[in-house]
């Protein structure tokens, strides 16, 4: 099936809102579509997957191997492809990793998203900039958003008319678009209630701006590859699941059941014990939101002190945090955790950790040379025992080893996209 990309000059555009207003369109159109994120995103993919009832794919092309990323672009559905950042960005210090680098992977047009609101006539070289930039990565259109007139309208098109690239749509600001968020960006789709609602509304804004049958006619057949896929780190893997972890790749669960893995989820939340399994993982998420009712899951935490006799634990950022001694939350308040590891954490004191990372482990449940992404504000109090992974940066750049390993339990801040 064919597919396209959304991308924009920069963050900010309404990328998001575009995308999700597109995909609930089409998907109440009937046609058969499916989102995907460019990039390590935990939060928009949620939102993909309620405006089409169907699993968002990651995509991402400094973390996953050039054939890994056709192979699980390869879709039965129309893909409608969001990008991150600007088209351009990436990982330090040439980009790696952009929007545009999936375009050329996967020889997909882009349609540009660009913030009118404030420009007139120098939308024509913006435009044209980017559509001259790499001769590879073929802009296909653009999508006017924030628009705030018919007379406006009409000045941006005539700015466009000597590049002779389509505008596919001319989108009016709308204030109740906008989407509560947080620290790590959007409020997560299964906290918010009013979400149906929301995307009807961005899919009747999308209908009545968009040239949707030019949108669909644009996008180009992808091409067809296999890749390996991820070995299970057991047979039986227990995952937690619920608001307080969630950030899972739907790669990593497909992969493990391709392989013949048995997969259970549990919800610490609900004080449910974990179940008997050969690995039990404690995904990433927003502990610190409920830290109070972690600390009092005395169910959750004492199956996990015996399951660690004799199981593999592994948990990644907020499931680390939550195999600690303590986390303390942003108003101070600290919280006791499961105990299997010598950490204490704070949000008390905030301090962004961002990047891709190349790690390596030679002990416990994730050995071998992995690429991932780190993303959190939290402080790290205290941390004693062996390291789990050692790190690089997106350069290369030796970094302080990450992670703690104590038995059988073992976790660190970073998200494990792929294998290196």
């Amino acid at each position: 099936m064919p597919g396209l990309i959304l991308a924009a000059p920069s963050s900010g555009c309404g990328k998001t809102t575009v995308t999700l207003g597109l995909l609930r369109a089409l998907s109440r159109m009937g046609h058969a579509v499916r989102g995907a994120k460019s990039g390590p995103d935990y939060i928009d993919p949620a939102y993909h997957a309620a405006a089409t009832g169907k699993p968002c794919l990651n995509l991402d092309a400094w973390a996953m191997s050039a054939g890994a990323v056709r192979a699980r672009a390869t879709s039965s559905d129309l893909l409608i492809i969001e990008g991150a950042m600007g088209l351009f960005d990436g990982a330090p210090p040439d980009g790696a990793g952009s929007t545009a680098d999936l375009a050329r992977l996967l020889k997909l047009p882009v349609v540009l998203i660009i913030d009118a609101a404030r420009m007139a006539q120098s939308i024509a070289p913006l435009v044209s900039g980017f559509s001259r930039h790499d001769p590879d990565v073929r802009i296909a259109g653009v999508i006017l958003n924030n628009v705030g007139s018919d007379r406006h309208a009409r000045m941006l098109r005539r700015a466009l008319a000597p590049d002779k690239l389509p505008v596919l749509g001319v989108l009016p600001h709308r204030a109740d678009l906008s989407r509560p968020s947080r620290h790590l960006g959007l409020v997560q789709a299964l906290e918010d209630p009013a979400l149906p609602a929301f995307l009807d509304r961005a899919a009747d804004w999308i209908l009545a701006g968009c040239d949707i049958e030019a949108l669909v006619d644009i996008a180009t057949a992808l091409p067809t590859s296999s890749a390996p896929t991820i070995a299970p780190p057991g047979q039986r893997i227990a995952i937690a699941q619920d608001d307080a972890f969630s950030f899972i790749y739907p790669h990593h669960i497909k992969d493990w059941r391709t392989a013949g893995a048995e997969i259970t989820f549990f919800s610490p939340l609900a004080d449910e014990p974990a179940p008997q399994a050969d690995i039990i993982f404690l995904p990433g998420g927003y502990p610190e939101l409920h830290a109070g009712r972690l600390a009092a899951a005395e169910s959750f935490k004492r199956s996990l002190k015996i399951a660690a006799e004799d199981t593999d634990i592994y948990g990644e950022c907020g499931g680390y945090m939550a195999m600690g001694d303590s986390l303390t939350d942003a108003d101070g308040n600290r919280h006791q955790m499961a105990g299997l590891l010598r950490l204490s954490t704070s949000f008390a004191q905030r301090c962004l950790h961002l990047g891709y990372r190349n790690l390596t482990a030679t002990d416990g449940p994730m050995v071998g040379n992995w690429r991932g992404h780190e993303f959190h504000y939290a402080t790290t109090l205290n941390a004693v025992g062996p390291p789990l992974f050692s790190a690089q940066d997106a350069e290369g750049v030796s970094l302080p080893a990450m992670g703690l390993r104590s038995g059988r339990a073992a976790g660190s801040f970073a998200h494990l996209i792929d294998r290196a």
